[in-house]
């Protein structure tokens, strides 16, 4: 058996729906595999005293799922106000339009198309519910329009996919990008190391207890992965395929296909930078 603190992070145990944070619950999305670890965390956040709530990635588009949503936050004395996505797959994203049809919400997202309603998301903006503060933290690199929400009040972060409870994320090339996705984890250590914030609340997988620990395995992860694939194309691996067979070659080959992705934009970013 591991020792959850020996981890990194630190992913905390025991079941992952219900309360995480003060102002933040987790609702379980019933769509585990293993590109979505226990299934997609749709997450309520609300000041305790007040009415009114966010949701974030209300997921796939499973009716069951969301109302369900709407129940935890109604049995807490919560009303939906906003929903707000970190990204567009359909894990996080799909069910949005139905939810927005159950609970009479805009929908906010950096991709315009994913919107509904006038407003969007941009870096810097300060989403204001209820008394509840959310900062908007632009995270490409999973996704060209994964964003990240800052929660200055519980010291945490919603991560989407940009950083999970368990395992490391695919850089889904080609809109993925590992330049944007290295500076946004540079991004996120700056709020570990400036603002204080201690906890990642993920978009798959256990709320995580140290952030820094997390960004800082994230970074050492990408480095390494990223010199044996430059060892690899040197040894001859020229294909995506052969540098997968070669370097992930103690990895679940279900999970080969994705991680041809992250192949993809790593040969990318080493060409770009003269190293292949």
């Amino acid at each position: 058996m591991t020792d959850a603190s020996a981890l990194p992070g630190q992913p905390r145990g025991g079941t992952l729906s219900g309360p995480a944070t003060a102002r933040a619950v987790n609702v379980l999305a019933p769509n585990a595999s293993a590109m979505t670890l226990d299934g997609t965390n749709t997450w309520i956040v609300a000041e305790p005293d007040s009415d009114l709530a966010v949701v974030i990635d209300p997921g796939p588009l499973d009716d069951g799922h969301l109302r369900n949503v709407v129940d935890t936050a109604e049995k807490a004395g919560k009303r939906i106000a906003l929903t707000l996505l970190t990204h567009g797959h359909p894990d996080h994203a799909e069910g949005a339009a139905r939810f927005a049809e159950l609970t009479g919400t805009r929908v906010r997202a950096l991709d315009p198309a994913l919107r509904l309603g006038d407003e969007g998301l941009a870096a810097g903006d300060v989403v204001t519910v209820g008394g509840l503060e959310l900062r908007v933290v632009p995270t490409p690199g999973h996704t060209a329009d994964s964003l990240s929400f800052h929660l200055p009040a519980d010291r945490a972060v919603l991560t989407g996919d940009t950083i999970l409870g368990r395992g490391t994320t695919v850089v889904a090339h080609p809109d993925g990008r590992l330049g944007d996705y290295l500076d946004s984890l540079r991004r996120l250590r700056s709020l570990t190391v400036d603002d204080g914030v201690h906890t990642v609340l993920p978009g798959h997988g256990p709320v995580l207890e140290d952030a820094q620990g997390a960004v800082e395995f994230y970074l050492a992860h990408r480095a390494h992965r990223l010199a044996q694939v430059e060892t690899a194309v040197e040894d001859g691996h020229r294909t995506p395929a052969e540098v997968v067979a070669h370097v992930y070659a103690d990895v679940d080959r279900s999970l080969w296909p994705a991680a041809e992705l992250s192949v993809r934009a790593q040969l990318d970013y080493l060409s770009e930078h003269g190293l292949i």
